[in-house]
């Protein structure tokens, strides 16, 4: 029975491995058709695939070579365009950089020519300069004509603030001598005796100048120190000749006045020491350049002034003493004045009582008959003939 039973197993087990068999056997040839169908159905797709994408890299092409030829027409019109334009641009930059270029080369060449002629017109004052400064050179190379330009320039100083009357030219100051001082200043003798003279002399000592400045320029105080020493002695020569020529108290001051009539002498004069005091105090002779000299004639004019006021004041007092006289009598011309205006007035006020006193009469008068008739017909006139006059504006 287990025999049996065994085989019957072994029946079922072999059945069993069979029917696996074939279910394999199936299994594998469904999975082969399976494989095989889908390697047909991926070239399928891939041929597909390759078509459409071919398709559709065609159709791309056709398109990109569309737009590839819309762009370029476009950027073919632009550059036309631009360069159109550009050119446009161009053409009126150049109009106006030509017309600015010629506007600014007419301008530069008119300020050009008129500098031109300013600095023509300079050279040619130069050269009038030049030769004004040679004359100039000339005439004080020359004594004698120093001697006039220092005199022609202290008259005009002295015709600028004195009177004509107040100063006199080449005149003797020493009673005997024949020796002229170039101009001299009258003050006011004493008790109308004759005037007292001031000197006044121009001295140009242009050498002794002129060589102190070269040592001065050319820095050396060797030269510069001679130079100085000798210009000393000169004004010193200079100021006791004056004083010796033309000083003679009482007919002129007890000093007298020495004129340089260049600033820079005088200061350089001033600049050495103690050569303005010693010849003020040993010669009295006191030495004026152009500025001081017209400061000091200013101060004479003004002293001359004062003095005619006090010579003028006692005619002054007696005119007001005159006045004063006349003053009296004509306030008792105007008390009188007033006396009789005082009458008139009295008498213009009695009349205006009388006039009160006949107008209180007249009222008591009685009207005429008829009287108001004829004052109303006039009024009624007159009114009418107030409507008919134009009016004014």
């Amino acid at each position: 029975m287990v025999e049996v039973l065994l085989v019957l197993t072994l029946l079922a087990a072999a059945a069993t491995a069979g029917l696996l068999a074939f279910s394999l056997m199936r299994a594998r040839s469904a999975e082969r058709e399976a494989r095989e169908e889908l390697s047909r159905g991926l070239a399928n797709f891939s041929q597909m695939l390759t078509a459409q994408m071919g398709s559709n890299a065609t159709v791309q092409n056709a398109q990109f070579e569309t737009l590839r030829g819309a762009v370029e027409q476009q950027l073919g019109r632009m550059q036309q365009d631009n360069a159109t334009k550009l050119e446009q641009m161009r053409q009126t930059v150049d109009e106006k950089l030509h017309a600015t270029l010629e506007k600014r080369l007419s301008e530069s060449f008119r300020q050009v020519s008129e500098r031109l002629e300013v600095v023509h017109k300079g050279l040619g004052e130069m050269q009038t300069l030049a030769a004004g400064v040679g004359d100039l050179k000339r005439v004080l190379s020359n004594v004698r004509a120093r001697g006039v330009f220092g005199e022609t320039q202290l008259a005009a100083l002295l015709e600028q603030v004195m009177a004509p009357d107040q100063y006199e030219k080449n005149v003797a100051t020493r009673p005997g001598s024949r020796e002229r001082v170039e101009f001299a200043i009258k003050f006011p003798g004493r008790d109308g005796d004759a005037p007292v003279l001031l000197p006044i002399d121009a001295k140009f000592p242009l050498e002794d100048y002129q060589r102190l400045q070269s040592a001065q320029e050319a820095g050396d105080p060797v030269a510069a120190e001679v130079a100085g020493k000798a210009l000393e002695t000169r004004v010193k020569l200079e100021a006791k000749a004056i004083a010796e020529k033309y000083v003679e108290a009482p007919h002129t001051t007890d000093f007298a006045l020495l004129y340089v009539p260049v600033e820079g002498l005088y200061a350089e004069i001033l600049r050495r020491p103690g050569l303005f005091d010693h010849v003020q105090r040993q010669w009295r002779v006191m030495i004026c350049g152009p500025t001081n000299l017209l400061a000091y004639l200013n101060s004479l004019q003004m002293g001359f002034r004062t003095l005619a006021i006090q010579q003028r004041s006692s005619e002054v007092w007696k005119v007001l003493g005159t006045v004063k006289s006349e003053f009296g009598r004509f306030a008792e011309v105007l008390a009188n004045t007033k006396r009789q205006l005082q009458t008139v007035a009295n008498t213009i006020d009695q009349a205006e009582v009388r006039t009160r006193q006949i107008e209180r009469k007249l009222k008591d008068v009685e009207v005429l008959p008829g009287a108001e008739e004829v004052q109303e017909d006039l009024q009624l006139e007159d009114k009418a003939v107030a409507g008919i006059r134009p009016v004014v504006k």
